[in-house]
């Protein structure tokens, strides 16, 4: 193991065991015990910047294991083990506690504690990056500054520009796979026409 890695795996676990969001938290504090969920990779060229965990991924503490991460996986066109592969998919979101959910049993946002505190430091021990996926508004806000659009329809229609930004890694950004946007995505028939296509075409160049 070298240096990198044996320095991402140290900081891995002081993430897994990371409590700020109950004893130091910004607001609220979170009304379950946390249970971070994360796979960081000193390998991968692929980031997945997700959102924070649901309620099925709280339980089994493996990221994408429900039906939002069925659908991810037939957007970027790779099998369940390619997906896991930490070779492959470096799989950090933007909050690693699930959250909670408000009184019509949606998820809340990600908690604000974790990306001030862990992101930067994680991002640095991944040098491989060179494909971010954002998934929704906060991980687009995080990796995409001032390149964000005022919407994520209009971030994410506008994917062909963003993609040709010219500092860093390469990003493409994409809705969140859940079923409550199902109704976007009828509405929205050029994300699966258009930009799914090329996503998979520059996955698949990064598992060879």
């Amino acid at each position: 193991m070298d240096l990198v890695s044996e320095d991402l795996e140290r900081l891995t676990a002081k993430v897994r065991a990371c409590r700020i969001c109950v004893e130091h938290p910004l607001g609220r504090p979170l009304p379950h015990e946390p249970r971070p969920v994360l796979r960081p990779s000193s390998s991968a060229r692929i980031l997945l910047a997700s959102q924070a965990p649901g309620t099925k991924v709280h339980i089994t503490g493996m990221p994408f294991t429900d039906a939002s991460g069925d659908r991810l996986r037939s957007w970027l066109g790779v099998t369940s083990e390619e997906f896991y592969d930490t070779e492959k998919f470096a799989i950090v979101p933007m909050g690693f506690c699930f959250p909670g959910q408000d009184a019509k049993g949606a998820d809340l946002p990600p908690r604000r504690e974790c990306a001030p505190a862990w992101r930067a430091p994680l991002m640095a021990l991944m040098p491989r990056i060179d494909l971010v996926l954002t998934i929704g508004i906060y991980a687009q806000s995080w990796h995409m500054g001032a390149t964000r659009r005022s919407s994520l329809t209009e971030t994410v229609k506008d994917w062909r520009a963003i993609w040709e930004a010219p500092a860093g890694p390469k990003v493409l950004p994409l809705p969140h796979p859940s079923w409550r946007n199902s109704g976007w995505l009828k509405q929205n028939p050029w994300f699966e026409m258009d930009l799914l296509p090329f996503l998979r075409s520059e996955i698949r160049y990064r598992l060879v």
